[in-house]
């Protein structure tokens, strides 16, 4: 059983389950150095409430479906050096593949996986409940083409994604880590800017969105910076029409009834480097 700290129970390591299809060749990761992400400040500090007993039951029943198990460095969140994941094995076929930086609930997951069931997705989440949430929803969506991986996702996307490897990656209302000391807690930064920009194909796309207007204008800063990455159709400030087909969530329903504006970033990896 998973418990609520994020590890297996008496070990802080999580056991490779049956959907731990990866590769631990610690010499594999060497030839991606030059995209390593500098981790001693993460996105994310895990405060996560307790799971209650419907969230620990989906753990427990559906991880073994929906969850990847991968080798751990030091954390619970972390990912080893070397570790990648072998797509084909796990999914049973080679398909366009998705990332979503925070799953949150699952929401946009769930029903983008199911909308798209000839695409592969994966989504990296670090606290338990969400995690956990997830899992139901993909369970009752059937979203068999969809994984979960409970790490960091600079990590992940770090060392167990290839370059040029995947089609798209979200990250859609992520913390904004309001105080500006805090500001180097952004997951939008400068080097995920570039880890990302290496890990999409020639034309793939991220796609963002946040409802907090400094948040906004710091994302299109640092995309901006990021030669590899290119805009999408965007307007006079910037921005990009909201992607029709991301759901609207119970948490952008909150920030649009509070007032906040909800701004949208489509940006292109280039496609020669």
């Amino acid at each position: 059983m998973i418990d609520d700290l994020g590890s297996t129970s008496g070990s802080d390591s999580l056991t490779p389950g049956p959907n731990a299809e990866y590769s631990d060749d610690h010499s594999a990761g060497a030839h991606r150095s030059g995209d390593r992400v500098r981790r001693g400040v993460v996105s994310f500090v895990r405060r996560s409430p307790r799971m209650n007993v419907s969230q620990q039951r989906s753990m427990d029943t559906l991880a073994s479906t929906y969850m990847i198990e991968v080798p751990r460095d030091a954390t619970s969140t972390s990912v080893a050096p070397g570790a990648h994941l072998d797509l084909p094995k796990i999914f049973g076929r080679t398909a366009p593949l998705t990332v979503e930086i925070g799953t949150g609930s699952g929401d946009v997951l769930a029903a983008l996986a199911s909308a798209h069931p000839e695409r592969d997705f994966i989504g990296f989440e670090v606290y338990l409940p969400s995690a956990a949430s997830t899992l139901t929803k993909l369970h009752a969506a059937r979203a068999t083409n969809a994984r979960i991986i409970l790490a960091d996702a600079a990590a992940g996307l770090d060392h167990l994604v290839e370059p040029g490897e995947v089609d798209e990656i979200w990250t859609f209302f992520a913390d904004p880590w309001h105080k500006k000391r805090h500001h180097k807690r952004r997951i939008v930064n400068p080097d995920i800017a570039r880890l990302v920009a290496s890990r999409l194909r020639p034309g793939g796309l991220w796609r963002l969105a946040t409802d907090w207007d400094d948040y906004a204008t710091w994302m299109l800063g640092v995309l901006s910076a990021e030669p590899l990455l290119k805009p999408v159709n965007t307007g006079p400030d910037g921005f990009s029409p909201r992607w029709d087909e991301r759901p609207v969530t119970r948490y952008e329903k909150k920030g649009l009834a509070a007032g906040r504006v909800v701004h949208d970033l489509t940006w292109r990896r280039a496609e020669k480097s």
